[in-house]
């Protein structure tokens, strides 16, 4: 296994990386990388794409009023897909706004990741996101090849503490998201109204359409949904139960 590396971005933060190969590199990974389990991990997943402008800031406030406040409330790991996009940006955004002091883990495949000062590795390379503090650059080379890490990543820095996936708008690559995390056995919360990927679930889930893939996913009994318009002092509320529920 390669050693742990740091990375230095244009805004003068640093953050430790590091490559992975193998599932089973896993644990000792996540200790040169400072990462000490177990504990509770918030699981990101999803998108921002063709949200309203109201929506947009919706969801930017969701990040910075109950998500972020909510991963330093519970001392907790959070790990996302690392890029500097979307829900990955919001996230590293809110934690420097709150200024927060939780782990923010970004996982992305290594062919389509740009590390600072390197050029792009192809046309659908993105940045990496400059306020996450931790990133683990995994094999491949397409959107989704990271999923399975992100839910493995997830279950052992939690081992047996709670963690919860945050389902937020998104597309394909989020059913793969959701449905990894699935089987480790995390609960997933989609934030209705957030559009696309989301609304999809929500509308299943509520007996308002049908969708082969989301039926799939809430037949495991773990997908619940939270409309986004819910006063933000309920979200926090809601999220912070499904967390800690026990089975």
């Amino acid at each position: 296994m390669e050693q742990s590396f740091q990375l230095t971005f244009e805004n003068g933060r640093t953050a430790q990386a590091i490559h992975l190969q193998r599932d089973a590199d896993l644990p000792d990974a996540l200790n040169q990388l400072g990462l000490q389990g177990p504990g509770p991990v918030l699981v990101v997943v999803g998108g921002a794409s063709k949200l309203s402008d109201a929506d947009r800031r919706r969801v930017q406030a969701l990040f910075v009023k109950v998500l972020a406040p909510l991963a330093k409330d519970m001392k907790a790991f959070v790990v996302d897909g690392g890029t500097d996009a979307g829900i990955m940006k919001l996230m590293g955004e809110a934690r420097t706004q709150i200024n927060a002091s939780f782990p923010l883990i970004g996982v992305a495949p290594i062919g389509l990741a740009t590390l600072p000062n390197a050029s792009n590795a192809s046309d659908e390379a993105s940045l990496l996101e400059p306020n996450h503090t931790h990133f683990a650059l995994v094999p491949g080379s397409s959107w989704g090849d990271e999923s399975p890490w992100i839910a493995k990543i997830a279950s052992t820095l939690a081992d047996s503490q709670p963690s919860i996936v945050i389902l937020i708008n998104g597309g394909e690559v989020t059913w793969k998201d959701a449905s990894q995390n699935i089987q480790e056995g995390r609960p997933v919360v989609v934030i209705a109204g957030s559009g696309r990927t989301a609304d999809v679930l929500a509308a299943v889930l509520r007996g308002k359409a049908t969708d082969q893939r989301a039926e799939d996913l809430i037949s495991s009994g773990l997908v619940q949904a939270i409309d986004l318009t819910t006063d933000f002092r309920t979200l926090f509320k809601k999220i912070k139960q499904a967390f800690l529920a026990k089975e």
